[in-house]
């Protein structure tokens, strides 16, 4: 059975809601990047060095990086040997296929966020100004409540006029509390003080906001190292998790910076944010393959259940869904 055929069965005739966001939320980078390999596909009527070429840059204008890219020609290249495969048309499962295997060929470490059993889990979520970090606390927020949690929010966000606010919207409409100080405090003396209040109130999960000036700003990373310290201090073991919210519309920069994030607190899971408003979206390929980090989680729409756990299945169903819904025969 193709690989494109194990996804139509997985996922077509299912009910589950979370494919349907994938396909949805993945629509305009499928419109740029499955339109251009069917055109591949259309133009060649045998698979040669000069197809592998035109693939590379399709992959590369979808954001897959380079690095990433030169694996998955190679990969390619080796399966087509391998399988004898003389018509275009059959590549597309392989090509699907390797996409997969990329993503999971990487170090073991889980998609899964890192919830304790018991005792509070600390959860920091770091990232720079406008990438959507404050509404994905917010998301996330909802997300783990629903999943039966206790939930409380740290506005560790102290400097940025209007984030203390932003957090509390959000509060407010997910129903968890806010700790918070007054603009300009020190995000370290609010972190301890969340900290305390998780403690005592019996708290599942502490979302930590954090200040989000420019990476490149030494400032910024000495801020959060100090922030990451009063966590260690309190809670030993946290932070449980280290998210980075990284924008899926600034593509390569998006990478710079989980670089400079993943130097200073050794980030340990990215959330992909506004992927729907993206016609790049192989950025999910080269953060987890050029990086080693866990895409954890995306976000795929406005809504609030919009931000969405990753699975590498679903997004490249996502990227193919309409050859794999189209076609009546995928074998």
């Amino acid at each position: 059975m193709s690989f494109l055929k194990k996804l139509k069965e997985k996922f077509t005739s299912s009910t589950d809601q979370v494919s349907s966001k994938f396909k949805d939320g993945l629509a305009k980078t499928r419109s740029q990047f499955s339109g251009k390999i069917n055109d591949l596909v259309s133009r060649y009527r045998k698979v040669d060095e000069e197809f592998f070429e035109e693939l590379e840059e399709i992959l590369i204008q979808a954001d897959v990086g380079f690095e990433t890219v030169m694996e998955i020609v190679e990969q390619l290249k080796t399966e087509v040997k391998k399988r004898n495969i003389k018509d275009p048309a059959d590549i597309q499962s392989v090509i699907s296929e390797k996409l997969v295997e990329i993503y999971e060929s990487g170090d073991e470490k889980s998609n899964q966020l890192n919830l304790q059993d018991e005792g509070l889990t600390v959860i920091l979520v770091v990232g720079v100004n406008g990438v959507g970090k404050t509404t994905t606390i917010g998301k996330l927020s909802h997300k783990l409540k629903q999943d039966g949690k206790k939930v409380m929010l740290a506005a560790g966000d102290t400097f940025r006029a209007g984030a203390i606010e932003q957090l509390e919207v959000w509060g407010e409409r997910v129903g968890v509390d806010v700790i918070k100080q007054a603009e300009g405090s020190d995000p370290a003396a609010v972190m301890y003080d969340a900290l305390q209040a998780a403690k005592s109130r019996n708290v599942d999960v502490l979302l930590c906001d954090t200040a989000g000036r420019l990476q490149n700003k030494v400032n910024l990373m000495k801020e959060l190292e100090k922030v990451k310290r009063v966590i260690e201090r309190e809670v030993p073991g946290a932070p449980h998790e280290v998210l980075l919210v990284l924008d899926a519309t600034t593509g390569q920069n998006a990478l710079i910076q989980a670089k400079t994030f993943k130097e200073a607190v050794r980030v340990s899971g990215i959330v992909l944010s506004k992927l729907d408003g993206t016609a790049k979206g192989g950025i999910v390929l080269a953060i987890r393959n050029e990086l080693d980090i866990p895409v954890k989680f995306v976000g795929l729409g406005e809504k609030m259940d919009d931000l969405q756990e990753f699975d590498a299945e679903k997004y490249v169903y996502g990227l193919f869904s309409d050859a794999i819904e189209s076609s009546e025969d995928l074998d």
